[in-house]
This record gives C-alpha cells, structure tokens and sequence, in this order.
C-alpha cells in the first residue's frame, strides 16, 4: 500500500490487476485501485475534485480532471475516512497514476491540495 500526508489528509492507495480483454482489436489491460482519504486534520474537509495523471507505458501521459469522485464530493470529518473503489484501462501491461484532490475546509472556505502519490499498475506476468 502506498500512503502521503498533505495538510493532515492521508491518502492511501491498494491497486490490482483485474485482467484482460480485447477491445477494438486490440489488448486492454485492466487495474483497478482502491482509495481511502482518512482525515487526520481537525477541521471538517469536502473533496470537490480531482487532477490525474496516468501514464500507460506504451501511450503518451493522458490528463484527467473531473467534479469528486466517482460521482461524490465527500464531506469528511476530523478523525474520519472515506474510501472508494475505481479503475483504469491501459494498453499496456504496465503503469502508473498519480494526481491530487482540491479540497475546501468547510468552516472557512479555504482551498488546498492534497497529493495523491504516483501508484504502479503491473500485470503479474510482466515483471520477472
């Protein structure tokens, strides 16, 4: 498991490998990840989107923004988590995401970033 703190939000990151299909005559690898934001801050936080960078090995780098995340903008209270389950389709048997949150401190409005650490994707038969 991979984690990162950034202003007392921990991020926290489980991937896997779900397999593969062929779409469009071609291979498609898919991984699927796995997030939990745990709050260790004392003020009340939403997460109100989210900045990916995925990188198939075999493609150029894609940018990703989106509104929350999978199709929630939590709100999480001191001491609390919130975890979700999402994936990622690559043509490659191999790589990465990495990005961050934008996030608001719901008593005084305030904007910041929380960092999401750069997670590996690996289908168990390309590494030795």
């Amino acid at each position: 498991m991979i984690t990162q703190v950034t202003k007392g939000i921990k991020i926290s990151v489980q991937t896997t490998f779900e397999g593969t299909f062929f779409k469009n005559y071609k291979m498609h690898y898919a991984f699927g990840y796995t997030i939990t934001i745990e709050n260790q801050s004392k003020d009340v936080v939403q997460l109100t989107s989210r900045h990916w960078k995925i990188y198939d090995s075999l493609n150029e780098m894609e940018t990703l923004d989106g509104e929350g995340v999978i199709g929630k903008k939590p709100v999480i209270q001191s001491g609390e988590s919130h975890t979700y389950n999402s994936g990622c389709l690559l043509t490659s048997p191999i790589g990465a995401m990495k990005g961050h949150y934008n996030m608001v401190i719901m008593s005084n409005a305030e904007k910041f970033r929380v960092y999401i650490p750069t997670f590996k994707f690996s289908a168990p038969f390309a590494l030795n």
